[in-house]
């Protein structure tokens, strides 16, 4: 079932108007709701002020870049982020997943790229919660809740974005068994990503920084050359 057309609220964050004009075209068809922003100031205020759906972010923007944004964003927000790089900038491709992008897409990009990946990371939104409503995985101070799209440690709600629950339920769900970086991409992403397994790799860092503590009963390992593992531990 198509759920990722109409009602859906998409902010823009670039400086080049051309590239505004292509996507909001697009964009529009598919009836989005546009939020325009020009410069890293900007698209912070719009982020917080209008919540939109999904965030197109560019890195390089004036008086602050898309990582700056996408970092200061990740503070308090998990909306998705895709972001635009320019051809051959592996580094910033590999920070912007670090701090929580959940897929970039390289200049020059045809607008309708950005569309089906828009539509891909939403329709998989729609889909984990309509497959899983109602789930809930309790695992010592750790919960995971699939229909509320929600991680809660101690009983605390931790801000942890869309990918980053399908990651940990994805293991959590499974103790013991070992997923390779591969499996991960493809059962995540769930769609053709242009990445690489690094993207894994970052979001389970950021899983490990925001949930993995000396008091609790389990872990994620990192099983060398292959990939991650849940294990309790005593």
């Amino acid at each position: 079932m198509e759920n990722t057309r109409a009602g859906y609220r998409v902010l823009i964050a670039d400086d080049d108007a051309n590239v505004h004009q292509s996507l909001n075209v697009y964009f529009r068809k598919e009836g989005y709701e546009v939020i325009s922003a020009y410069d890293g100031e900007e698209a912070i205020e719009k982020a917080k002020s209008t919540h939109p759906d999904m965030i197109v972010l560019d890195i390089m923007m004036p008086k602050l870049d898309g990582l700056a944004v996408c970092r200061e964003i990740r503070r308090d927000m998990t909306t998705p982020i895709i972001m635009l790089t320019a051809k051959g900038e592996e580094i910033d491709k590999l920070l912007g997943l670090e701090l929580g992008a959940d897929d970039y897409i390289t200049k020059p990009f045809s607008p309708r790229e950005v569309v089906a990946r828009i539509k891909a990371v939403l329709r998989r939104i729609h889909e984990q919660r309509d497959e899983k409503k109602n789930t809930e995985l309790r695992i010592d101070n750790l919960e995971i809740n699939m229909a509320s799209f929600t991680v809660k440690l101690d009983g605390q709600v931790i801000a942890c974005t869309p990918k980053e629950i399908e990651i940990i339920w994805c293991l959590a769900s499974n103790p013991g068994l070992v997923f390779s970086r591969e499996h991960l991409l493809q059962s995540i992403w769930g769609y053709d990503f242009l990445g690489d397994t690094r993207a894994v790799d970052s979001h389970i860092k950021r899983i490990r920084a925001k949930l993995c503590r000396d008091t609790n009963h389990w872990d994620i390992k990192t099983v060398w050359g292959v990939g991650y593992r849940f294990e309790m531990v005593s």
